[in-house]
């Protein structure tokens, strides 16, 4: 199915920029117009029923990815979720983390001076990971579900295999580069905590975001928070302690609201069928990106994501964009993205202009 029906695409523009920020349903768009011009209207009650559309929002957040509705948490961003949460584990915890990781998962462990170990990912990832947790024997493993500038993908089932094996380590994902392309169960997945921002993949714009918490790592922050009352003012009598933590201010319901309107517009559709239409792309993708030698060695892995960068010199970058081609230019090439908005067509157009800048 062609899905692109969906989305406002002029006919010059080829959109393969989802890593860098997805395209907003035109549903969504017609929604934050009337939202905002209602929200505001003088005799709407719309500002006083914030805690209760928000509620919605998180809950169509928990039905999506199966995660817990007390243990999942509304944010501006991944950022703002998973600093806060790092701040509540152990002072001495030790942390495991891959080079080249996307900063904001990655520098919040340097600039609070915590211990951590980096190790360099190769296409055999999950031995790395292993191999280094048997070595190093970290408290936690930080990464990125996806990696942002090669687009090599985790494998899921190494992740469940991984936490059996190692039940105390605790591990935190970074969903922003994966939640979106396929069904996922945070309660099945092996993680104690994913985070995302819901501007990529989730097609839900800027300021919006949630994490995930497992049970594990639930407890943990209670123990380590224990002695700490609870609120006592009688507007917050029935805010828990983990929601003075990820939860302590307002919360912008359009930003929010555009994450509830977006993720219903996922479920409609099917993550299972989302899943299938990006495989049909990435295979054809792959292919003919493979046979021209524009590959990284990663991408022969059976675990393939929907973010590709393509080994082409990076200065070719303003001939793409004179091409219509939204793309972006990281590490050693141009990195691309295929989402439910991009077709087959869209492949063999890209194609057809590498080819011609070359």
């Amino acid at each position: 199915m062609d899905y692109n029906k969906h989305f406002d695409i002029p006919n010059d523009i080829l959109y393969l920029n989802t890593p860098g920020n997805g395209l907003l349903p035109k549903t969504s768009k017609t929604w934050r117009l009337e939202r905002d011009i209602s929200f505001f209207d003088t005799a709407s009650d719309l500002r006083d029923k914030q805690l209760e559309f928000l509620v919605g929002v998180k809950q169509k957040v928990v039905d999506l990815f199966h995660s817990k509705f007390e243990q999942t948490f509304l944010t501006p961003n991944f950022s703002f979720g998973y600093n806060t949460l790092i701040d509540l584990l152990p002072k001495g915890y030790r942390y495991l983390v891959l080079e080249e990781e996307y900063p904001s998962l990655q520098y919040p462990i340097v600039n609070r001076k915590l211990n951590y170990v980096q190790i360099k990912p190769s296409t055999q990832l999950e031995e790395d990971l292993s191999g280094a947790i048997k070595f190093h024997k970290p408290d936690v493993l930080v990464l990125s579900i996806v990696q942002y500038i090669s687009g090599l993908k985790v494998d899921l089932n190494f992740i469940k295999k991984l936490k059996k094996e190692n039940p105390s380590l605790l591990i935190l994902a970074d969903g922003t580069q994966y939640l979106g392309t396929e069904p996922f169960n945070f309660t099945e997945s092996g993680f104690d905590a994913v985070a995302s921002s819901g501007y990529k993949w989730l097609l839900s714009g800027f300021g919006n975001g949630f994490i995930c918490l497992s049970d594990q790592i639930v407890e943990l922050i209670h123990e380590q928070a224990k002695d700490i009352p609870k609120p006592q003012a009688a507007m917050w009598a029935n805010k828990s302690l983990l929601s003075t933590y990820f939860e302590p201010g307002h919360q912008d319901t359009l930003s929010h609201g555009t994450l509830g309107h977006s993720l219903t517009f996922l479920s409609d559709i099917g993550l299972n069928n989302i899943e299938s239409h990006l495989q049909a792309l990435k295979k054809e993708a792959y292919q003919l990106l493979g046979e021209r030698g524009w590959l990284l060695p990663h991408t022969k892995r059976a675990v393939q994501s929907s973010v590709i960068n393509i080994q082409i010199d990076p200065k070719l970058y303003p001939n793409l964009l004179n091409s219509g081609v939204k793309c972006f230019p990281r590490g050693t090439g141009i990195r691309i993205g295929l989402h439910l908005y991009n077709n087959l067509a869209d492949i063999h157009r890209l194609i057809n202009i590498l080819e011609s800048i070359q």
